[in-house]
This record gives C-alpha cells, sequence and structure tokens, in this order.
C-alpha cells in the first residue's frame, strides 16, 4: 500500500503526463502500476447544487471542506435530470439514449450493455472494484460486474458510511475504486431537527415563500445533515488510513431537488449538479472553475488522468485541459428527459448565454407523476398546477433570465439565438441517433411506467 505519498506520486504524475504528451510511452500505461490512485466516486440522490459548497445555508460542512481542498465546479450538468440516465450516463461516459438507459432501472430499464460501465476500463487498469450502496444503474449489481459488493441494511449513508468505512479500514490492495452511494437527499424526507427551524430557511428559487414550503424545505435539510456526515466518516477514514493523498474523490449528485420545476426538468434547477473532485496534483487548492462541465465528462477525465485508453463509445470529454490550464473544453452540454416514473420526451442544449428547451408529443400540460409528491408540491397543485399550459419550445438568455422564466422563442431579437440553438440540438440529436428521431420510443418489455395523465409517482403502474 501507499501512504502518504503526495510529493512523490505527484511527481510520478506529471512526469508520466509528459512522456506520454512527447510521444516516449505509448497512450496505454501498464495495468499494474502501482502509483495509480484509488477513486472514490461518492454519490447522492436528489441533491442538485443545494449544498454548502455552492453558497446555501444548507448544512454540508464535510462538502464544503472536500471543496476547500480540492476543486469545485460550479457549471456542471447532468446528462439527464432523472435518476438512473444520470448515473448510467456518467459511469458509460454517452448520453443517456446511446447506452439506452431511457428511464428508471427498479422500473425495468437497462443500459444497453452493462460492459461499457466504468468498472470494466478500470478493471483492465488493474483496479479493484466495490459496491457500496445505491447504484440504481441496474435492477440488481449482479450485471453490472463488480469485484465485490457491500450489504448495507439499507441505502442510508446512516448504514452504507459504516460499510464504506470498514472497507477503508481494511487497507485494501491498491488501486481501487469504490463506488459509494447514499439514498439521501431523496424523499421522503426524515423529519427536521431542531437546528432545521422552518421558521429561517428559504426554499429553493423556482419555489414560493410559504410556510409549507419553508417546512418541506427543513426536511430537505434534515435529509443533508445525514449525508454530510456520511461524506465526513469517509474523509475521516480516508485520513486515519493514510490513503487522502492516494485517493481522488469525486462527489457529485444525480440531478436537482425534488421539488416542482427542478428534478425531472431541464431548466438549470434540474439538471444542473453539484461536482467537486478532490486527490491527484491536479484537483486541490480549493479551486473554482465556471466551465461547462457534463457528467459525460467524467469518464475520459480518468482515463487521461490515469493514462489508460479511451473506449471507443464515450462522448465526452477530459477536463484535463480545463483544470490544468483553464481552457474550455465544452462550449454547449445537452441533455434529455425520455421516462421517469411516466414518458415526457425533451430534449435540451444549454450554451454559457442561451438554454434551448424542446418538448416533444401532444401533452402540453404538467406530467405530474413526474414529480415527488410533498408539501410544495401540493401547493401547486391546490392552485391549478395542473392546468397550466407548457410551451413546445423555450429560449432562454440566462444572462438576463437565469431562473429560466422568460420565454424568448417569440421574440424577434432573439431569433438568431433560436436559430442557431436549435441548430446545434439537432446535430447532437443526429450525432448520437437519438431515436426521438423516429418517433415516440417505446417502453421495453417487462418495464413499467406511470399514466402521463395521472397525479402521483406512487399510483399504480402500467407493465409492458
Amino acid at each position: 500500500m501507499i501512504a502518504n505519498a503526495s510529493t512523490s506520486r505527484r511527481g510520478f504524475l506529471q512526469g508520466l503526463s509528459a512522456a506520454a504528451a512527447s510521444g516516449a510511452l505509448p497512450r496505454k500505461a501498464s495495468a499494474a502500476d502501482p502509483q495509480r490512485p484509488n477513486i472514490i466516486y461518492l454519490h447522492s440522490h436528489d441533491s442538485g447544487r443545494y449544498l454548502q459548497p455552492f453558497g446555501y445555508a444548507v448544512p454540508t460542512p464535510n462538502l464544503l471542506r472536500l471543496a476547500s481542498e480540492g476543486m469545485l465546479f460550479r457549471l456542471a450538468f447532468s446528462a439527464a435530470p432523472t435518476c438512473s440516465p444520470s448515473r448510467a450516463a456518467l459511469l458509460s461516459g454517452q448520453c443517456a439514449h446511446s447506452g439506452g438507459m431511457l428511464g428508471l432501472a427498479h422500473r425495468g430499464f437497462r443500459m444497453n450493455d452493462y460492459g461499457q460501465h466504468l468498472v470494466h476500463t478500470l478493471r483492465q487498469a488493474g483496479y479493484h472494484t466495490a459496491l457500496a450502496g445505491i447504484q440504481h444503474v441496474a435492477a440488481t449489481p449482479d450485471p453490472i460486474g463488480y469485484d465485490e459488493v457491500l450489504h448495507p441494511r439499507s441505502m442510508s449513508a446512516l448504514d452504507v458510511a459504516p460499510g464504506a468505512v470498514a472497507f477503508l479500514d481494511k487497507q485494501p490492495h491498491n488501486p481501487f475504486f469504490l463506488d459509494i452511494g447514499f439514498f439521501e437527499t431523496h424523499r421522503d424526507y426524515p423529519q427536521p431537527t431542531p437546528l432545521d427551524d422552518p421558521r429561517f430557511i428559504q426554499p429553493p428559487s423556482p419555489i414560493p415563500d410559504t410556510p409549507e414550503t419553508r417546512l418541506d424545505m427543513a426536511g430537505y435539510h434534515a435529509s443533508a445533515r445525514i449525508l454530510d456526515d456520511g461524506v465526513g466518516r469517509i474523509l475521516a477514514a480516508l485520513e486515519r488510513n493514510g490513503q487522502a493523498a492516494n485517493t481522488l474523490v469525486i462527489s457529485t449528485t444525480d440531478h436537482g431537488v425534488a421539488f416542482p420545476r427542478m428534478k425531472c426538468n431541464l431548466e438549470d434547477a434540474g439538471w444542473g449538479v453539484s461536482l467537486i473532485m478532490r486527490g491527484a496534483a491536479d484537483f486541490r487548492g480549493g479551486r473554482v472553475s465556471d466551465g461547462l462541465v457534463s457528467h459525460v465528462d467524467v469518464f475520459p477525465t480518468l482515463c487521461d488522468l490515469l493514462n489508460i485508453e479511451k473506449p471507443a463509445w464515450l462522448q465526452g470529454k477530459s477536463l484535463m485541459p480545463l483544470v490544468r490550464d483553464n481552457r474550455q473544453i465544452n462550449q454547449e452540454v445537452f441533455a434529455e428527459v425520455n421516462y421517469h416514473a411516466a414518458y415526457e420526451p425533451k430534449r435540451a442544449v444549454r450554451t454559457n448565454r442561451w438554454k434551448y428547451i424542446r418538448r416533444y408529443g401532444d401533452k402540453h400540460t404538467p406530467v405530474l407523476p413526474n414529480c415527488d409528491d410533498g408539501l410544495s408540491k401540493t401547493q401547486w397543485l391546490n392552485a391549478g398546477w395542473a392546468k397550466r399550459t407548457l410551451p413546445s419550445e423555450s429560449l432562454y438568455d440566462l444572462t438576463f433570465d437565469p431562473t429560466e422564466h422568460e420565454n424568448l422563442v417569440t421574440d424577434s431579437a432573439a431569433q438568431a439565438a433560436l436559430l442557431e440553438m436549435r441548430s446545434r440540438l439537432d446535430r447532437w440529436m443526429e450525432r448520437t441517433q437519438d431515436p426521438l428521431l423516429h418517433g415516440p420510443i417505446p417502453v421495453p418489455p417487462g418495464a413499467q411506467v406511470n399514466d402521463p395523465d395521472g397525479v402521483s409517482p406512487k399510483e399504480n403502474t402500467i407493465r409492458y
């Protein structure tokens, strides 16, 4: 085991990168390379950016510490603001429809090829792969192919974190890839603690400030406390075992928080995510990046950092030019929704200035089962949310309208931007062979979904 080896490891990796760039080394290094860092993929559920490192008064000091020691990406985005498609995109390095994950794993949706999951590329590079907690890209972990699966009593950080700590305390053989997934901050939220006084809590920006929504957000705060305590336990175990210097921690979430107009939506509040990376020579020092980043960029970044060959199916770009030289890697990022609880096909493209969203199909009112039940949803329903009309196209100027409430599709001054953004989206859909180009996407055999005209994801589902 390599412990407390930050300086020697930094020199090794920098030398290796320079040699590879000059052609002195082949692109693919030996799988037995003992200097490769351990990797922890630490992910939460439904947290968006409503966390302390992003300036919100949400009690997550351990995540703030991770950001202050590593690198925070302020403009990171999910490839799909729905649970399984988002995670599958990150772990396969390709958009959800290319990887085949069009809906929720626990409802019968699957990736096309689990051999494209990150664990297989890392195994070929000599990594031992282990799962602790929720994974949500397959109905069970079996088809994914981890070398080791831990079995906590629940997927809460209260149970997952101790199991992950026990794994680290055993001083596992280096290098390892440890996938740690917490159920938090998914609904249903726990009861607010005395520290989560709803009188002094602000709901998310798309949500009105009322006693009900403040109480709703207080529950989110209580859930975030559990999440952050789990993060703290992991970080402490790394330090106690001398593994912090030789471990790259990737902390993220799948999509926005489970409030109306957020999770499962293509406004920034829906697919904007937390992304923090700490470890290796390049991800240290409390640095902040404002470059556009997508979850699909994580896989190619690891390939570059570890000096291993990139699989042919990757669609993302390595973050390393952005990290090392502040060179922007993305002029645009994309996202999609197909199935969540119910079918709701839509696509989006975002640049630094503009956001364009396109909805498909004949339904022009909210797909209510795709919003988790809660106090904020109830308030919107009581105010007539079910009857509100949704546009087929939306264009937002993110400089003057960062909350995306002024649709400029019919604004004559925005027509050039509209044509450009339509073209960007069309090219991406064609390049990635989006099945939506050929009409509605059918439910795969054995999967189950809700009626789009329903109200709650807890209603009876339809099995195909």
